[in-house]
């Protein structure tokens, strides 16, 4: 074997980059629950004085500031000894309710990888693994990795983006969220339009529960409920707009899902499909987000597809195409890209 030392180089630098990313996630997603970023926020510290605003060990503390300095998660000066957060990093790490929410992700992705002995089972006999089935901080992670984006666009963007469908949403209409998981899509679109009904639906019981908690919070209980219900069986209709946030690729038999919601929707009623943000083909996805995304895919939507029937499993990074043949063979005559961003595409499909 003839190996290009420079080339071997450039791959073991990226290696290390990966190791290193790979043990910050856990040091990530304890400075947020420690409250570590927050009290940072506040301003400069040495350890002890982190230590004692949060009620930690100094010693835990200091070695956990040297890798966050390290990795470009804080700021240190040699000088005084001093760590602190610029600007930009306490607006990625210390806000769960802003646009951009870096610990969420990581607590995803940590409750993800607790799963790999599963998964590489499931890769020798090519079984599946329900979403249920993974550890809570899957549940809890997606939500605060979702949400953010939800918040920045949804009522912003996403929903203007849809043709007469929020000038319908203020004057009152009734509205289905299909695969809500928590309910954050939910409780955002509650809020942004009093005048509508929403029901949730999700087959995961626990998450219907904590979406019932959320809306509770939010007072909103007069006009939000949830079930628990699968795509291909949720009830309530006719919905004059019906909802799935980054799940149709999780599905089994997202063909079901599909043709259900057209059966449930009003005659002149709107399906909103968000999907993460993909090209058509694997070449289109060679880059930092597909490379998230298909991580991802591997661990959670794949398999969480597998374990149902239905014999789909689009994964995480499927494109537009396969999205538009669902909508098309479940009966729906109009399809088209309405928005996106980074990280997300809108579809609109209409009867």
């Amino acid at each position: 074997m003839t190996v290009n030392e420079q080339r071997l180089m450039e791959f073991v630098h990226r290696f290390i980059g990966d190791l290193g990313a790979t043990m910050a996630a856990g040091g990530i997603v304890i400075g947020d629950r420690l409250g570590l970023y927050r009290a940072l926020a506040e301003g400069p510290a040495l350890p002890e004085e982190l230590a004692r605003r949060t009620g930690t060990a100094p010693r835990y503390v200091e070695e956990w500031l040297r890798g966050q300095a390290a990795g470009g998660y804080v700021e240190y000066d040699a000088e005084t000894g001093w760590y602190s957060l610029t600007e930009e990093q306490a607006f990625a790490l210390t806000d769960p309710n802003g646009p951009i929410f870096a610990p969420g992700a990581f607590q995803l992705a940590l409750g993800a990888l607790r799963a790999e002995p599963r998964i590489t089972e499931a890769f020798r006999t090519g079984s599946g693994l329900g979403w249920h089935q993974h550890d809570e901080d899957v549940f809890t992670g997606c939500e605060r990795f979702f949400r953010p984006g939800y918040s920045a666009n949804l009522v912003a963007d996403w929903l203007p983006a849809l043709d007469e469908v929020e000038e319908k949403l203020r004057r009152g209409v009734r509205v289905a969220d299909v695969g809500c998981g928590h309910g954050a899509s939910t409780v955002l679109m509650a809020e942004a339009y009093p005048a509508s009904l929403f029901t949730g639906s999700d087959y995961h019981h626990d998450s219907v529960d904590q979406a019932r908690k959320r809306a509770a919070e939010a007072g909103l209980d007069a006009r939000v409920r949830f079930e628990a219900a699968g795509a291909q069986n949720f009830s309530g209709g006719p919905y004059d707009l019906v909802t799935t946030f980054d799940a149709l690729h999780d599905m089994g038999d997202p063909l079901g899902a599909a043709r259900r919601v057209r059966s449930q929707l009003a005659p002149d009623g709107t399906w909103m499909i968000v999907e993460p943000a993909a090209g058509d083909s694997v070449g289109d996805n060679l880059n930092p987000i597909g490379r998230v995304y298909y991580s991802f895919s591997a661990f959670l939507c794949v398999p969480s597809a597998l374990s149902q029937e239905g014999g789909y499993s689009l994964g995480a990074q499927a494109g537009e195409e396969p999205i538009r043949r669902l909508v098309t063979d479940a009966g729906f005559t109009r399809f088209r890209r309405a928005a996106e961003t980074p990280f997300n595409i809108v579809y609109e499909a209409r009867p």
